[in-house]
């Protein structure tokens, strides 16, 4: 999802710590039994931790932001209480000029240079939550960079190595010479970790009026390359779902115009599952209109033979009414295995975690009907 900074109040996120040295780089629902050690698929169907079934989780970019350890380990206590098997993290953490002592990031971009921080105030805070979320039995999805300019994004790379929009990103070598260093660096410290249920190329990766062979090209590639470093995790892409002929009613989401293809991109082999997000406000369509998106997208995947996740949905208001039947439709619906919820909300140390206005907030009414009833329903379907 695309988050404005001047909605987000971070500042409870930003607590002193000491920086280090960089490190410089240039559905059917019928659970069966497998002996799988790693997440997996099976069919059109994930098999986490031996059971293969649907998985609800949910989303927290700010949880690899956070300073203190505690705070982390009640948002991963309050996520195994609920029932919710999948967080998806910002793997990512991009600057263009060096923050102040005590503010988290994970990698500088400038003057055709690109520094990770593997420092208390870089990604030793994700290994945290990567370390929180084995102790808690969560499976992470990790990504590695936003399309939207929040945390940097493509921009990032684009105002340090030179180009005209988040566009350029795709075809540049260089800039994804420093996008695959940044790649290895976050697999290869975490891909023995038995938290790490898929790593995802990006958060709605778009390419406005390209050709649809550029965004397929790259996620080829670069599917690829992470399958070379690490083979036995799922890999996926992190796009909305744009770009479906299956049962287009014509809509925007429905088109190409953002340089998607779904069901191209969804049979490149070396990725193993599906992602849809869901915000019919921004996307100028009906909350009714979900259930219809969701179907298409489950119909699609089965065509494929690979399951679907509904990764994000959310809308500001009215939670309840409008969310639950998506979440009923995606459970019932066959070729969908999974959705995670935008986002997730806690009582932290200093606060309440930040709300964009989509946000869930643990032990809400909201939430007993958005995840305690949710859990129960996948549970006896």
């Amino acid at each position: 999802m695309k988050l404005t900074r001047a909605l987000l109040n971070l500042a409870s996120l930003a607590l002193a710590a000491t920086a280090l040295p960089s490190l410089h780089t240039t559905t059917t629902t019928t659970t069966t039994i497998t002996t799988s050690a790693n997440p997996s698929t099976s069919g059109l169907q994930f098999t986490i931790d031996g059971e293969t079934g649907y998985f609800a989780g949910t989303n927290s970019y700010w949880i690899g932001f956070l300073t203190d350890n505690d705070d982390v380990d009640t948002v991963m206590k309050d996520l195994k209480s609920s029932g919710l098997k999948i967080l998806r993290v910002w793997g990512f953490n991009d600057v263009t000029t060096k923050p102040s002592s005590g503010t988290v990031w994970f990698q500088l971009h400038e003057n055709g240079q690109s520094t990770i921080n593997t420092g208390s105030d870089g990604l030793e805070r994700l290994d945290y939550v990567v370390s929180s979320a084995e102790q808690h039995d969560i499976k992470l999805i990790i990504n590695f960079v936003n399309y939207w300019t929040d945390y940097g994004g493509m921009s990032a790379y684009v105002s340090a190595y030179g180009g005209s929009s988040e566009s350029d990103f795709y075809n540049s070598t260089i800039m994804q010479t420093a996008y695959q260093t940044y790649i290895e660096a976050v697999v290869s410290r975490y891909k023995n970790s038995s938290a790490v249920f898929a790593w995802e190329l990006a958060n709605e990766p778009r390419c406005p009026g390209c050709d649809t062979s550029v965004i397929y090209d790259w996620v080829e590639k670069t599917s690829k390359y992470i399958k070379g470093l690490d083979a036995d995790h799922l890999v996926c892409i992190g796009d909305e779902g744009f770009g479906l002929d299956t049962d287009s009613d014509g809509s925007y989401p429905y088109q190409f115009a953002e340089g998607l293809n779904f069901t191209a991109n969804l049979g490149i082999e070396t990725i193993d599952f599906a992602t849809l997000h869901l915000y019919p406000d921004s996307w100028g369509t009906s909350d009714d209109w979900g259930n219809g998106w969701i179907t298409s997208h489950g119909a699609a995947c089965s065509a494929v033979g690979k399951p679907c996740l509904l990764e994000e949905y959310g809308v500001t208001s009215n939670h309840c009414s409008v969310e639950a039947p998506w979440q009923s439709t995606a459970l019932n619906t066959t070729g969908v295995s999974g959705d995670l919820f935008w986002q997730y909300g806690d009582t932290l140390s200093t606060g309440e975690s930040p709300d964009d206005g989509n946000t869930i907030y643990y032990g809400t009414s909201d939430y007993t009907c958005l995840v305690t009833d949710h859990v129960a329903a996948i549970a006896q379907a």
